[in-house]
């Protein structure tokens, strides 16, 4: 702001709160996370969320870490905003494997030939069989 200002406007006021927003929201949600809790006379009962497993807590670093980016090079370009996208787009791609796994495949009403039909069955008959194992006595 200090050396830009002849060329800043109130686009860069609100990508500054944005950006502000997109640090501020995880950290406190993370910190949230893990504060540990404690009993009334003191007792430690949990030590709080471990911050290196995945989930939930790895996509809220890397909010912070695309927000960094983000504000760092908008200084060079102001289309390194499109890396935003990212975030989105992710969430759908997530979000898209949900509900593929929910909906039914439909291959289930398809009739299949009898070479097929009767590879499956001499595969299911060869794994339903008992499995004999040899050993050396001795």
């Amino acid at each position: 702001m200090v050396f830009f200002h002849s060329s800043f406007t109130w686009k860069h006021w609100v990508g500054l709160v944005l950006t502000s927003l997109a640090y501020w929201i995880p950290y406190k949600q993370l910190a949230e996370m893990a504060k540990p809790t404690y009993t009334d006379d003191g007792e430690l009962l949990d030590g709080g969320f471990d911050m290196s497993t995945g989930g939930i807590c790895g996509y809220l670093h890397d909010v912070i870490y695309i927000t960094c980016f983000v504000q760092i090079t908008s200084i060079i370009s102001e289309k390194f905003w499109y890396s935003y996208l990212v975030i989105p787009a992710f969430g759908a791609y997530k979000l898209f494997g949900l509900v593929r796994g929910i909906l039914p495949q439909g291959s289930e009403g398809v009739e299949e030939d009898e070479k097929t039909r009767k590879k499956r069955e001499k595969l299911e008959k060869k794994a339903s069989r008992a499995k004999f194992v040899r050993t050396r006595n001795k």
